[in-house]
């Protein structure tokens, strides 16, 4: 009987947590500081980094860093691969090694970098949250330029580290025969190949055109969905990996057609092969579509999600309140409250990295009821 006994309390008390108004218990707000201690000079400058005049600087930087993690693996893979053909050796790389070095890099991406900038790493996702979820525009343009940034460095590094094989590649070509390696070098089979994204022998710009509009517009919905707070079968660990391997299936099913998905990789990797092989690498018309039409197509994406699915009357999941409740209860955020700054909405935290979808898409509900987060 004891142990029964016990047994309903444990579960009464359970109850009553859960029920608002009735009995509630916030767990202790912890912060990293107080558990672990830093030699002085990081202290110094985290408080710093911290403030309002640096902080959008490391914003970017982490921008930056999340697109040099998806472009350097991504492309590394690539040139692997195109290398191997070339030369005629097999087990390089493939198609499957290439998706999954570039799923991966995203992965990368978003846990190292994600919690300081939102964890954009695409100009067509920063230009959505502008217009669907009011990110600042000096913000976007900002993070829009790091991306870039970001993809132009990573695809220099990957072509320095890789040059001797790349110039063995062309040395290759150019024993093939009179005039193969100017008619290879800047197509997908080149060695330009693996940085800039150049149209394949047989395609056409409409079936280009579809092929990217089709794909960048899925991988909106795919993104808008893991980053949906009432999404409860998509809790914010596992959007990072549902959005990679989105990705990733792109990559496996419509590399070869021809496929960018990333416009901070197709530009900042195309002005790197412009930096090596001259300007002649910057492509044709095939060019303008690689970079450009992922984003109506995000866009299209966005708004399907938000104008056929999005529902303001689900309940946010669990796992999203902890995770907008961590972000809210950052350091930076309760100093500018003891200074006098009172915070009426998540909305209100416009100079950290809280900018997020998950944040914002919360940002409205308190305004329409109690809200006991």
């Amino acid at each position: 009987m004891g142990s029964w006994q016990s047994t309903f309390r444990s579960l009464t008390f359970l109850f009553l947590r859960r029920v608002p108004g009735i009995y509630e218990m916030s767990a202790p707000v912890v912060h990293v500081r107080d558990i672990q201690k830093r030699l002085g000079v990081f202290t110094v400058w985290e408080k710093k980094r911290n403030s309002k005049e640096v902080h959008w600087a490391m914003e970017c930087l982490a921008e930056a860093m999340g697109v040099f993690f998806y472009v350097y693996f991504g492309i590394g893979s690539q040139v692997a691969w195109i290398f191997g053909n070339i030369v005629k050796i097999q087990g390089f790389s493939s198609i499957l090694q290439v998706g999954l070095a570039y799923a991966f890099g995203i992965v990368f991406a978003v846990s190292v970098c994600g919690s300081t900038s939102g964890g954009h790493f695409n100009p067509c996702v920063t230009i959505a949250m502008v217009i669907f979820k009011g990110f600042p525009k000096l913000k976007a343009v900002r993070y829009i330029v790091a991306q870039i940034l970001g993809g132009y460095l990573a695809a220099l590094v990957v072509y320095t580290q890789w040059k001797s094989f790349l110039d063995l590649a062309e040395g290759a070509l150019a024993e093939a025969g009179p005039g193969v390696l100017e008619a290879t070098l800047f197509t997908p089979n080149g060695p330009a190949g693996a940085f800039g994204n150049y149209m394949l022998a047989g395609q056409t710009l409409p079936h280009i055109f579809m092929n990217e509009f089709v794909n960048c517009t899925l991988i909106a919905i795919i993104v808008w969905a893991c980053l949906d707070p009432s999404n409860a079968l998509v809790p914010p660990v596992a959007s990072t990996f549902i959005i990679a391997f989105a990705y990733a299936t792109a990559i496996w099913g419509f590399a070869i057609p021809g496929l960018s998905l990333n416009a901070a990789r197709d530009v900042g990797a195309r002005l790197a092969a412009m930096s090596i092989w001259g300007t002649a690498a910057g492509g044709t018309s095939y060019s303008a579509i690689a970079a450009l039409v992922n984003i109506p197509a995000t866009l299209l994406g966005v708004l399907i999600y938000e104008f056929f699915i999005v529902d303001s009357d689900r309940v946010v999941s669990s796992s999203h309140l902890d995770f907008i409740k961590q972000h809210a209860n950052h350091r930076r955020v309760q100093h500018q409250q003891s200074n006098g700054q009172r915070r009426n909405s998540f909305s209100d935290l416009e100079t950290s990295s809280q900018e997020k979808p998950s944040v914002q898409t919360f940002e409205n509900a308190p305004a329409h009821g109690v809200s006991h987060v």
